[in-house]
């Protein structure tokens, strides 16, 4: 019997999928509602196209749908497996693409901000996106990890399967890359020096 939606919002994410495996919808539900956004903004980031980033985050979610039956709760946290998942499939997808570049998808308007704006964060996102693409694979997923999804080192290096210390490697490369390559359109994107 699937439990009332409402009262499933404060289990915990592998609780949730254990719930899922023995037939509980309601649970994959929130699951899926919890997890969908994370994965998808993880996957643009890396693959800064929007179409290959819902097919990634579609497949990976479909990939823990399959493992929930197997799943043993206090072996690992569903989000560092998914994002592990999430990371290979886009790492995948980059090598298959290696000289093509893979077009900037710009992201919605946001109703609630003028057009000059809207214009201004555009440009910032597609400068950011642009510097990201830019970036060796590994140091590209880490500073998206760590720096956009905010995830903390530990939990990185469980994901991309290296030490803490290559985490902090990647990360700081990464960013110096990120400011050196976006240094010359600071006020370009209205940032100023005050």
């Amino acid at each position: 019997m699937d439990m009332p939606y409402d009262t499933q919002e404060d289990i915990p994410d592998d609780a949730l999928l254990v719930l899922y495996a023995n037939g509980d919808a309601a649970a994959a539900r929130v699951l899926t509602l919890r997890l969908t956004p994370r994965v998808f903004s993880h996957a643009y980031r890396v693959l800064g196209d929007r179409d290959e980033a819902e097919d990634v985050a579609q497949e990976a979610l479909i990939r823990l749908w399959k493992v929930a039956p197997d799943w043993r709760q206090g072996e690992a946290k569903v989000t560092t497996w998914l994002y592990r998942v999430v990371a290979n499939l886009c790492t995948d997808r980059l090598r298959k693409a290696r000289g093509v570049a893979l077009d900037a998808v710009a992201e919605p308007a946001d109703d609630a901000r003028g057009p000059a704006e809207t214009l201004l964060e555009q440009a910032r996102m597609d400068a950011l996106q642009a510097a990201l693409g830019e970036l060796p694979d590994r140091q590209r997923q880490a500073v998206v990890l760590r720096h956009i999804e905010g995830l903390g080192n530990p939990e990185i290096a469980e994901i991309l399967e290296i030490s803490v210390e290559a985490v902090e490697s990647l990360t700081a490369r990464g960013k110096r890359a990120l400011a050196a390559a976006l240094a010359g359109q600071r006020a370009a994107l209205g940032y100023s020096d005050d």
